[in-house]
């Protein structure tokens, strides 16, 4: 296993489409999923993108904390070339990061109920449903594949900002 750079925003692996993986379960595939998972568990990310440490590939690693999904975790899911289906038009607003834009933040929004899939490296489809925080990481990452990063999908640049400001603000506001 390695530890792999992460492409920051910028750089042109995360400007375009990436490609579809030929064969889930190649022993390529396994070792950059393995490579991934460590890079993503060292920079403490919720989930990383094969754009993200170079690899233009439609591949995807995620997990969904209790504390960050309204206490159900997700566990560590591999998506390999995934898909993403809105079950309804409602969306949430909430701030996210991305480690290829590291110390920054911004308000999102997000579709609140999806269906996502994709192959495991053993080759087998996985499907399942989404709500909360889970629904907007596998969008995050997935929008990856596509060359979208997320102050694309952003409503209004006003909340963007390092999160370190943001958050103190968010907390002068509630007071």
């Amino acid at each position: 296993m390695a530890l792999l750079k992460i492409a920051r925003m910028g750089h042109p692996v995360l400007a375009r489409a990436a490609e579809p993986v030929p064969d889930p379960a190649a022993p390529e595939i396994a070792a950059l999923v393995g490579d991934m998972i460590e890079t993503m568990e060292d920079a403490g990310g919720a989930g990383l993108a094969a754009p993200q440490v170079h690899v233009p590939l439609r591949l995807v690693i995620f997990h969904a904390p209790a504390h960050r999904n309204e206490g159900r975790a997700v566990p560590l899911t591999i998506l390999i070339n995934p898909i993403i289906e809105p079950l309804d038009g409602q969306r949430h607003v909430g701030y996210e990061g991305c480690l290829s834009l590291p110390g920054l933040t911004g308000a999102v929004p997000r579709f609140a109920h999806i269906r996502y899939g994709g192959f495991q490296p053993s080759g087998e489809w996985l499907e399942r449903e989404a709500h909360g925080f889970h629904a907007r990481v596998v969008q995050h990452e997935c929008d990856h594949l596509d060359g979208v990063l997320y102050p694309m999908r952003m409503d209004s640049l006003a909340s963007f900002g390092f999160a370190d400001e943001v958050r103190k603000a968010l907390e002068e506001q509630t007071r």
